[in-house]
């Protein structure tokens, strides 16, 4: 009998696995934020340089316009405040605006974030070092008058300026090195990772969809990772019910007990 309640019980979790129903809380999801879809899905038409992830997008096509504007309705941000950004500064931006709205693979570092407009944040995003570094040197001469561009701003006229008493400067003594721009300039959403594109170990902010989209296999990486050390991780440690959920323990155990029990 026991044996055969096993067997039952180890078909269903298998179907459970197979179906998709047992869903990862850490892989193929959106996060709880301003603009964000609720899951990710296919896009027909995604905006220029947020395109590659039009298969699989956290972003609508509407943000994904919006995301290219000089002044957007998507956080009435302004590149300009130093000045016209120079284009080949700017499509970085662009494109991690892109990353950020429309990216399925960023669970392993959404963490809760208490702010008015959004519920979750990301938090040391493990970003290339080429993406890192080109972005650095085609925005080197661009001119900021901050170093964290997520608050401090003066917003009396509805959009970011400069606040009172600060400098326009040029990015290259704002952010020294690369590490300073990728980690400060969103409170660090991002981490500087020695590791190269196509590693397996990073994020990529730049990719060429018709090889796939390289992200979902780094969030596996880090998925997997986190649970097996969560101690070693520390700056992750998971938050919220997000994480809680991260283990589908009754398949894991029922996948386990044929192995425990005595045939």
């Amino acid at each position: 009998g026991m044996a055969v309640a096993l067997a039952v019980a180890l078909a269903v979790a298998l179907a459970l696995l197979a179906a998709g129903a047992v869903k990862d809380p850490l892989l193929n999801v959106c996060m709880d934020a301003k603009h964000h879809k609720r899951e990710p899905g296919p896009e027909g038409k995604l905006y220029q340089q947020c395109s590659p992830w039009k298969d699989n997008a956290c972003c609508t096509a509407n943000t994904s316009l919006e995301a290219h504007k000089e002044q957007s309705y998507l956080y009435n941000f302004n590149w300009n405040h130093c000045g016209v950004m120079p284009p080949k500064c700017k499509r970085h931006f662009i494109q991690d605006t892109c990353l950020y709205e429309c990216s399925p693979n960023l669970g392993p570092w959404i963490q809760q974030a208490d702010s008015s407009w959004r519920r979750e944040r990301i938090l040391h995003v493990p970003l290339c070092r080429e993406d890192c570094h080109e972005w650095w040197e085609d925005c080197k001469d661009a001119l900021t008058c901050k170093e964290n561009w997520h608050k401090g701003w003066n917003w009396a006229t509805g959009t970011n300026r400069c606040p009172w008493g600060t400098m326009c400067r040029p990015f290259s003594q704002v952010f020294p090195r690369p590490r300073d721009l990728c980690e400060k300039i969103w409170s660090h959403s991002f981490r500087y990772s020695p590791e190269p594109r196509g590693s397996g170990r990073c994020i990529q902010m730049w990719f060429d969809p018709a090889q796939g989209n390289p992200n979902a296999a780094v969030a596996r990486f880090y998925a997997w990772r986190r649970r097996s050390a969560p101690a070693e991780e520390g700056t992750v440690a998971p938050q919220g019910d997000r994480a809680g959920r991260a283990l589908p323990c009754p398949v894991l155990l029922l996948l386990a007990l044929p192995l425990l029990l005595p045939g």
